[in-house]
């Protein structure tokens, strides 16, 4: 059996609840304990080596010491076999013409993958969690969300019902899309049938859809690339009707900047499993996302407090998490699951979900998926984006490298454009400025400990705004 159909008759287990056997017979770290043999003991020096510390070498190594060193024992060559090591090597070479083999070594290497030799006696978390993460069946984890936790679903919304009680809530608003003349057509086949040799953004590499369909279809992968493009209108000439965004959103008000405006709209393609580990969306702006085809499970919660499993830096700039969607299920779902505030829910074809401003989500694709998505400024929302542009700049992304001032730039186009939103708005915040400050004082004189942020959402929100 090679490697393909090795992939192929795995996703068989996802259906039974089972789990395939390591492919090298690697085993989880604790059966060393009862184990006869253990081969790390034949890795000379670097059996001395915890193994977190070996795979941090093994990442600065070139291919040929990683086929050097992979010869020399059986716990060395289980180790050398890690895709992911071969995953890296791949995308720093920046290859212009391959083809796609069923892994990453193998597509490195081009060639194709020989039967592996069974490494049984080798013992090690490192090896078998991302291979137990690729394989584990993942429908446990969303489906029977609770009552209290479901995302709202609704037929239809006016956008003064919107900037009234939606604002800063989730919902999956089940009709817009099929309306869409790519709701009609826009399936991955269709886009590989018609834009095979267009280069879209997957990740950290650039390639032909005919090469992203290829490993779309045929990877085990613990995280799978994930095709999020956002210069797909233009690669694809779309017609300037071919989709548009839901009517009670509003207008968005990053449009005044015109050319200048952050990007804003993607084209998401990716094989089951693939998605967006735990994030908030970029300048504080709300977003909606669009399924096309497929199915989306979306698990999320209001900032700025971190879900569980989410560490964040004091400025909020830095968010650590587990590395893979299965791990953060696998670890910290039952936790997310119990705690208030949380939302799930699944997205299906012709549906659309709305992600407020400030609000923590992972996204997994349940199935094969096209969707399109894009990033706006309501006017209620105008507050919570001007003041992180104003005081996380160096948490803004997405501008022209010649913008130097965001915000300056985006007051002055709104001063021109919608003078009394933005007064409305800055009168606002400075208000609430100002409230803070007050605070502040107030907690100091009483000998109090009150420490705060100009974070966007919460308490934050301008969600008041008419």
């Amino acid at each position: 059996m090679d490697i393909i159909d090795d992939i192929e008759a795995g996703n068989d287990h996802e259906e039974d609840g089972t789990v395939p056997s390591h492919p090298m017979a690697v085993k989880p770290s604790g059966n060393a304990y009862t184990a006869a043999v253990n081969l790390k003991a034949n890795a000379g020096s670097f059996a001395k080596l915890p193994d977190e510390l070996l795979m941090s070498f093994l990442e600065t190594l070139e291919a040929a010491e990683l086929l050097q060193l992979g010869g020399a024992c059986k716990f060395l060559y289980a180790f050398t076999r890690v895709d992911e090591l071969w995953r890296a090597l791949f995308v720093e070479s920046k290859p212009t013409t391959f083809t796609w083999l069923g892994t990453w070594r193998a597509t490195f290497l081009s060639h194709p993958t020989l039967p592996l030799i069974s490494c049984e006696g080798v013992f090690s978390n490192v090896l078998h969690r991302p291979y137990f993460c690729a394989h584990t069946p993942l429908t446990p984890y969303t489906h029977n969300i609770p009552a209290q936790n479901a995302i709202p679903r609704l037929s239809d919304l006016s956008e003064e019902e919107y900037n009234r009680t939606w604002l800063d809530k989730p919902f999956i608003l089940t009709s817009p899309v099929k309306s869409w003349p790519i709701y009609r057509t826009w399936d991955a086949d269709y886009l590989f049938a018609t834009y095979p040799s267009v280069s879209f953004r997957a990740e950290a590499v650039d390639w032909p859809l005919a090469k992203y369909m290829q490993y779309m279809r045929h990877n085990a992968d613990e995280s799978p690339l994930y095709l999020f493009d956002r210069s797909f209108v233009e690669k694809t000439a779309l017609a300037p009707d071919a989709f548009t965004p839901p009517p009670c959103f509003g207008a968005d008000l990053f449009a005044h900047l015109g050319p200048a405006r952050p990007d804003s709209r993607w084209l998401i393609v990716g094989p089951a499993r693939s998605g967006s580990t735990m994030h908030q969306d970029p300048n504080g702006t709300s977003a909606w996302n669009a399924v096309l085809r497929g199915a989306k499970y979306w698990l999320m919660f209001q900032g700025p407090q971190a879900p569980p499993g989410v560490v964040l830096s004091p400025d909020g700039a830095e968010i650590t998490a587990p590395l893979s969607i299965a791990e953060y299920l696998l670890t910290f779902h039952e936790e997310a699951r119990a705690t208030p505030g949380c939302r799930e829910g699944i997205c299906y074809p012709g549906e659309v979900l709305h992600v407020p401003g400030g609000w923590f989500h992972l996204v997994l694709n349940l199935e094969e998926g096209v969707a399109v998505t894009q990033n706006f400024v309501p006017k209620g929302k105008l507050g919570d984006v001007l003041r992180f542009l104003r005081d996380k700049k160096e948490q803004v992304s997405g501008f022209r490298d010649d913008v130097d001032d965001p915000y300056g730039m985006f007051v002055e186009r709104l001063r021109e454009a919608c003078p009394d939103v933005l007064e409305e708005t800055l009168e606002r915040m400075e208000k609430k400025d100002r409230g803070k400050w007050e605070e502040i004082k107030k907690g100091d004189g009483e000998g109090g400990g009150f420490s705060f942020g100009f974070g966007f959402g919460g308490d934050d929100s301008d969600a008041d705004i008419p």
